[in-house]
């Protein structure tokens, strides 16, 4: 499947927040890239802002144009407020899971692991990383040495990030619950999602 594999720190700059996690280097020029960032004192239309909007979450979670589109048209299928709905397709994708669970460093290396074999879910491996995860499912980490190996390094690497309410962590056990559907504050978005449900909507 395709994925973005472009310059990070550029998008970041280019939208002014760190989408792909905290760096020093856009610490240093917050500000848009290229030659004329600092003085840049363009306005967006509203059709431009929403554009901005969606491609904050698309990069975030790492999927294409195409995945994205999906999903807002799964969430508006469903009954409830379509931005929130749209938010929780997401946040309970399976490697974006993996990823708060602590077993991958990154939402790309989350999807990698996923891809390769390294996950089961409710005993049976799966490797598809957009599966959608239900309340109650258990996420494990394959009992080989070489999933283990993997998964303990990342552990001790996201020592300093904390594992969100809806989700509980047996890191000895290398298993992880859905315990429940997360709402939109415990998800804390980094875009505006109903710009990006007016955007879709037009």
């Amino acid at each position: 499947m395709a994925r973005y594999t472009g310059p990070r720190v550029r998008i970041s700059r280019r939208f002014g927040v760190p989408i792909f996690g905290a760096s020093k280097y856009l610490e240093r020029r917050n500000y848009g890239p290229g030659a004329h960032g600092p003085k840049s004192r363009r306005k967006h239309t509203e059709y431009g802002l929403g554009l901005i909007e969606k491609q904050k979450l698309r990069y975030y979670y790492g999927l294409m144009e195409r995945q994205f589109r999906g999903v807002y048209e799964k969430a508006l299928r469903r009954r409830g407020v379509t931005g929130e709905q749209m938010l929780q397709i997401l946040e309970t994708r399976l490697d974006n899971v993996v990823f708060h669970l602590g077993f991958a460093s990154t939402r790309a290396a989350a999807r990698q692991l996923v891809g390769h074999g390294h996950v089961k879910v409710n005993g049976r491996k799966v490797d598809i990383p957009s599966y959608a995860l239900k309340v109650n499912d258990v996420i494990e980490v394959k009992d080989n040495s070489v999933s283990r190996q993997l998964a303990t390094k990342n552990l001790e690497l996201s020592t300093s990030r904390v594992v969100p309410d809806w989700l509980s962590l047996s890191k000895d056990a290398f298993k992880g619950t859905v315990m429940r559907i997360p709402s939109r504050d415990e998800i804390q978005p980094i875009a505006n999602e109903q710009a990006v449900v007016e955007f879709y909507s037009r």
